[in-house]
């Protein structure tokens, strides 16, 4: 039986209690059950694209040195054609407990595994080019803590459209907790992300304050507009962050300020998706190198787990859409807080040594954030939940229990 199964009924549920099947009405809404299915038609034209990529167009500069190895994704693609078979994934994905909705106006796709209702509902928030899946090692054993645990497909990505427009984090923050709101009425909710899913997350807190009980973030993303490095090591942090920044986020500008050209090269071409995702799977994780010092990405991850992962760009056909929040954050604003922000909500921080994204100084995220929970991580890189997610379930229960007992 799957880990969603509930020793207290053998009736599979919706989130709200009712028996699958029937549709739910929540404020002039409606959660059903979502399953999964890409018509064969859409995954024969990805597969006839993968295999006409023509490589002989595809220069080496050699390794990784100006950006995903050539190899490393013809290693990749290799195995797309040859042994993965996507419909065997939809089967695994569809014993997961999917449901979606409409929170005003947009299409949201979301797992929510029940606890026994003891423990404060979870939010878990993932980021780009990352998924809801992240989470999926999590699930159970917090699920078995009493929570019951809510993993969204944030607005644009995987089954998460149409959306009606750009969205930018702020805006998915408001979406985020209208979601929790109407599955947990009146009741408070903790909160985890890194990436976007931090960026939203701490949103949630500046915006609904007393909604939530704490959050817990893997990244620091948004900070007040007048917080300023003022101690040595602060100081030290962000120039090495900035000469970090200045190779790495060439892909942020570009999605940020023009998603609908690069949209236009990524939805054409499969294998340029996967190329554009496994580069950052190679540079932000925690990885070891090989003899030419490109990163060693199989050691993490694996040929099916990345590409599961690039399939809910492609065969939904989210990969365009899912850049928008970049855009949505330069026309929010939402880069940073308004000048004098302090968060008031509990916050804990796991601060993996993420190799792009270097955290800063616990002193540093204190001008913005009430730190109530802080741990150095030894290991592991952007991608936490799925690097090192015992160590992100350790660091999450920790910061949970301390909430808790505070709040007693």
């Amino acid at each position: 039986m799957s880990i969603f199964a509930s020793d207290r009924s053998m009736e599979i549920t919706c989130p709200l209690g009712f028996p699958v099947g029937q549709l739910i009405e929540a404020e002039n809404t409606m959660i059903s059950p979502f399953t999964i299915h890409i018509p064969d038609e859409r995954l024969s034209a990805i597969r006839t694209k993968v295999e006409a990529y023509d490589w002989s167009q595809l220069t080496d500069a050699g390794g990784w040195s100006a950006g995903v190895g050539v190899n490393d994704l013809k290693r990749l693609v290799a195995y797309w054609l040859d042994t993965y078979e996507w419909r065997e994934v939809e089967q695994r994905l569809n014993q997961l407990p999917n449901f979606k909705t409409n929170v005003e106006g947009e299409g949201i796709h979301f797992l929510h595994a029940r606890g026994d209702g003891t423990r404060p509902p979870l939010l878990l928030l993932h980021g780009w080019p990352g998924s809801y899946l992240e989470f999926e090692r999590l699930i159970d054993p917090l699920v078995a803590d009493g929570h019951d645990v809510v993993v969204p497909s944030l607005p644009g990505f995987a089954f998460s459209q149409p959306i009606t427009g750009v969205i930018g984090p702020r805006r998915a923050a408001e979406l985020m907790h209208v979601l929790m709101t109407r599955l947990f009425p009146s009741r408070r909710y903790v909160v985890q992300g890194g990436d976007w899913g931090a960026g939203i997350a701490s949103w949630m807190a500046y915006s609904q304050p007393d909604a939530l009980l704490g959050f817990h973030l893997n990244m620091v993303s948004v900070i007040a507009k007048d917080a300023e490095p003022t101690t040595p090591d602060e100081k030290d942090l962000f120039r090495r962050r900035a000469e970090i920044l200045d190779w790495e986020t060439g892909y942020n500008h570009e999605q940020e300020t023009r998603p609908q050209t690069l949209g236009a090269a990524l939805a054409d071409s499969p294998v340029g998706t996967a190329g554009w995702i496994l580069e950052k799977f190679g540079k932000w994780a925690d990885l070891g190198t090989t003899t030419n010092g490109s990163p060693d990405i199989w050691t993490k991850f694996s040929e099916d787990e990345l590409l599961t992962n690039i399939m809910l760009y492609l065969a939904p056909s989210s990969v365009v859409t899912s850049t928008w929040i970049y855009h949505g954050k330069r026309l929010e604003g939402s880069q940073t807080f308004p000048e004098g922000t302090r968060i008031k909500v509990p916050t804990g921080v796991a601060a993996f040594p993420d190799p792009v994204f270097l955290p800063p100084p616990r002193s540093f995220a204190e001008k913005t954030y009430n730190i109530v929970h802080w741990s150095d991580m030894q290991k592991g890189g952007h991608f936490a939940s799925l690097e090192q997610p015992e160590l992100l379930l350790g660091d999450l229960r920790a910061f949970i229990a301390k909430i808790e007992g505070g709040r007693r």
